[in-house]
């Protein structure tokens, strides 16, 4: 019996293995430099990133409303009002459709503004 042609398919299992680690490997580390360059990018982002109780209080101040006078005219108490804007808690969709009614924009737009 001939060892040859067994000996060397297990060469070239064995060679196709560590070329599909090689392989592995490369694209590991393009994925961190990857993820490394872009550290910059995120913490710019992260920076920059609104919650929608940000935008609800910049809408109200551009408006020149004060959350008693939002809380009155959505129906609601002020402390609700309060919790939106810290982001303790969201409004409910209606009360979204309703603040951005108040605001004269879009709900729509109150949500895109989040980033």
């Amino acid at each position: 019996m001939n060892v040859y042609p067994v000996f060397y398919l297990v060469f070239m299992i064995w060679l196709i293995l560590i070329a599909i680690g090689v392989y592995l490997l490369y694209l590991i580390i393009k994925a961190l430099r990857k993820y490394t360059k872009a550290a910059p990018v995120r913490k710019e982002k992260e920076k920059n990133a609104k919650s929608l109780g940000e935008v609800l209080k910049q809408h109200r101040v551009t408006c020149k409303m004060t959350q008693e006078f939002v809380a009155e005219s959505l129906g609601v108490s002020r402390q609700a009002v309060s919790k939106w804007e810290s982001g303790a808690c969201a409004p409910s969709t209606t009360n979204l459709i309703a603040l951005g009614k108040l605001f004269g924009v879009a709900p729509e737009e109150l949500l895109k503004a989040i980033q």
